[in-house]
């Protein structure tokens, strides 16, 4: 469906960073093909026209790291540092999934993301079922980059998560042959080996070659709470970058969650590899993990996006409340500009788009590039005055409240704070009834 958005406040994210005001956005065939001032006069030819009036514009947001399979878990998993976390509730509850709780899992999350701006995602699964969170993708319409978490090996894991490494190389093999490229490359696949203590080396190895000879991303996890770290180092003699390296795995095909304990060569290594870190800042905090040297990645030059990681982590999918964090939490430590407002919406869209490949088609809001875009209502009495800048009005006032549509790939998916293709009562009922189902299980 073609479009034209009008009057709109444009937050274009382009390489100016320019806003433009009282602007015009032409889409079509699914790209923005105008981004500027009004057409006077003339018929566009246009089939829909959405009046954005007194609005912003802005790149839908992409969340660089994220768990879909676990948001039925939500408020059931507080109180616990990351591998207590893991082995108590996080791993039972994921080996009691089917299919059917999987679909419900999944349905919400991209409720969730769709109300609060996102139209994009890096996610990770659990070890089976990955099919479920594809489906769900392609019907509501998000772009999804993501896998099957691979974890042939680990204390503590339970029957259902237990895979040998060829069950899991196949297996992953099979979706991305299934899934990559679907939708005119709205779904893409990525390997998501979980971390380095639930995969073996020949494992990562073969994941660093395999994402190489097929053109697709790696997504882990690394140095997220110092006890993993030193039970990395003590597994196999090196920090958890630097054995990554020796593997193959580092560039900037590979996306990196957390990366909050890492060594002056860490930082090295990342730039120097331009692999993507993912900052997860609620996350951190919740699990009492630390919260990542931001301000020093920045200024090296490290490619960082923003996410929110799993419900029962956090407890909420939501980039307004990633975004605040991200601005505020470095403060005390790096100084009042340690972290500008503008370089937190860089992460949330731009950088974003890096950590799933696709900088040269999302993340801005320019011509040629695909028509992912979100806006925002600031007019409430939260956001009021406006004052003069604007990026800073919307990363420390703005809510996803604040959300009134949203569009992916240039068709329509949330309008007036509906989403259009999702049911949302449905999606409620399915989501408590499948999260009783399986806290029982596992009681």
């Amino acid at each position: 469906m073609d479009f034209v958005i009008s009057n709109a406040t444009v937050v274009t994210m382009n390489a100016e960073r320019e806003v433009l005001r009282d602007a015009e956005v032409v889409i079509v065939d699914r790209r923005i093909v105008k981004v500027g001032p009004a057409t006077r006069g003339g018929k566009t030819g246009l089939r829909q026209t959405l009046d954005a009036r007194g609005k912003l514009l802005v790149p839908g947001f992409i969340h660089g790291h994220l768990h879909a399979c676990q948001t039925l878990c939500r408020n059931r998993a507080d109180g616990l540092e990351l591998l207590d976390w893991l082995r108590e509730r996080i791993w039972p509850f994921e080996a009691a999934h089917d299919a059917a709780s999987m679909r419900a899992s999944a349905d919400l999350t991209f409720l969730e993301l769709i109300k609060s701006g996102a139209t994009g995602l890096l996610d990770m699964g659990t070890v089976r079922h990955y099919d479920q969170v594809f489906e769900s993708a392609r019907d509501c319409g998000i772009r999804l980059t993501g896998g099957k978490a691979m974890m042939d090996h680990g204390q503590g894991l339970p029957a259902g998560l237990r895979e040998t490494t060829e069950a899991s190389i196949s297996e992953s093999l099979a979706l991305m042959t299934r899934w990559h490229g679907q939708e005119d490359g709205r779904l893409r696949y990525a390997f998501a080996p979980r971390f380095v203590l639930s995969c073996t080396e020949g494992l990562l190895k073969q994941v660093g070659e395999l994402a190489k000879k097929h053109g697709v991303r790696i997504h882990t996890h690394a140095s997220e709470n110092p006890t993993e770290c030193d039970v990395v180092r003590e597994k196999t003699g090196m920090d958890n970058v630097a054995y990554f390296e020796s593997l193959g795995m580092l560039g900037p095909h590979t996306t990196l969650a957390h990366c909050v304990w890492l060594t002056a060569n860490e930082h090295r290594v990342l730039r120097e590899t331009q692999t993507c870190v993912c900052h997860c800042p609620g996350s951190n905090l919740k699990l009492s993990s630390g919260y990542a040297k931001i301000p020093e990645l920045l200024a090296e030059k490290v490619n960082l996006s923003l996410g929110s990681d799993g419900a029962p982590c956090n407890n909420n999918l939501d980039m307004f409340v990633e975004m605040r964090l991200a601005g505020l939490i470095h403060k005390p430590r790096s100084g009042p500009t340690a972290v500008s407002a503008q370089q937190v919406l860089e992460m949330a869209t731009l950088g974003g788009a890096k950590a799933i490949g696709m900088e040269a088609e999302v993340g801005s809001i320019e011509a040629g590039k695909r028509a992912d875009l979100t806006l925002i209502d600031l007019s409430g009495p939260h956001a009021t005055p406006g004052g003069e800048d604007i990026v800073s009005r919307l990363v420390f006032s703005g809510r996803s409240s604040d959300v009134t549509d949203v569009m992916i790939d240039g068709r329509l998916v949330m309008k007036n704070r509906e989403v259009l293709t999702l049911n949302e009562s449905r999606v409620l009922a399915e989501a408590e009834k499948h999260a009783t189902r399986l806290a029982e299980a596992i009681s």
